[in-house]
């Protein structure tokens, strides 16, 4: 355990709920990439089935366990994988090879907001979010007023979310996911949603989400937030596994930089 931890962090940690063996993600990087379906047609004829792309390994053979009732913090560079670790835990994309255990159910809060319909209006966008994760929607109608109240936006529940400001519409994201009230909780920059009062909520949600054991993974560029935040901080460089442990060395690793070189020359 980080010595740096504050109330967030829990004394008796058990079995992991989260396990991920060797995992590596390639993404296809493509040089000249064909725009139409007739220069696709002309290419094949031309070059036969040769292709002009490169492998790009967004994860590289990685491994880690995080247990019940921990804080994991995730940083590094852009384009270091923290993104694609997210989605790969959340099992919204399939690794290239490797393995992903899951013990219990989990909510996504990445990219606030992505999945609502822009055309229907908070209430709206609610509902469809409850019924995707099979909420019945007398059991979601008991709990609209407390999810209009914490995302602020009471006054703004009948507005088409195309009109929403971005923080007006993270703040909904929010509300709507901490409302799922999973297992596991993957977060990307949760606590730059909304100004300050707001961040304070949110710090609040999550030390509730603590004291039930719940287990949080964290991407953010905030490092002093992760010193209190994280029971230990994982540095990825390029998609591989630099340092995990105490957040202080972590920290201080990624803001050296020299391990950069040092990993990839």
């Amino acid at each position: 355990m980080s010595n740096t931890a504050s109330e967030f962090t829990q004394s008796s940690p058990s079995s992991p709920v989260i396990a991920i063996k060797n995992v590596t993600v390639n993404y296809r990087s493509y040089k000249d990439r064909p725009t139409s379906i007739k220069e696709t047609i002309v290419k094949l004829i031309k070059e036969g089935r040769t292709s002009r792309y490169s492998n790009f390994k967004a994860l590289s053979n990685l491994s880690l366990e995080v247990e019940r009732g921990r804080v994991l913090g995730v940083i590094g560079s852009n384009g270091s994988g923290k993104s694609t670790l997210l989605k790969v835990l959340a099992q919204v994309l399939r690794p290239t090879s490797g393995t992903v255990t899951i013990k219990g159910s989990v909510a996504s809060l990445i990219e606030l907001g992505v999945g609502f319909d822009p055309e229907l209006n908070a209430i709206e966008n609610i509902y469809l979010n409850a019924s995707l994760h099979k909420k019945s929607r007398a059991e979601i109608s008991k709990k609209i007023d407390s999810i209009l109240d914490f995302a602020e936006l009471r006054d703004f529940a009948t507005t088409p979310i195309k009109y929403y400001s971005s923080g007006m519409g993270a703040r909904l994201g929010f509300a709507t996911a901490i409302d799922i009230d999973p297992d596991i909780f993957l977060v990307d920059e949760i606590f730059s949603v909304g100004d300050e009062r707001f961040q304070q909520k949110c710090r609040v949600v999550f030390e509730s989400f603590l004291k039930r054991e719940k287990t949080i993974v964290v991407v953010s560029h905030d490092l002093d937030l992760l010193r209190t935040m994280a029971n230990e901080v994982l540095l990825l460089s390029r998609g591989e596994q630099v340092f995990r442990g105490d957040a202080d060395r972590a920290i201080e690793l990624y803001r050296d930089k020299s391990y950069e070189t040092a990993l990839h020359q």
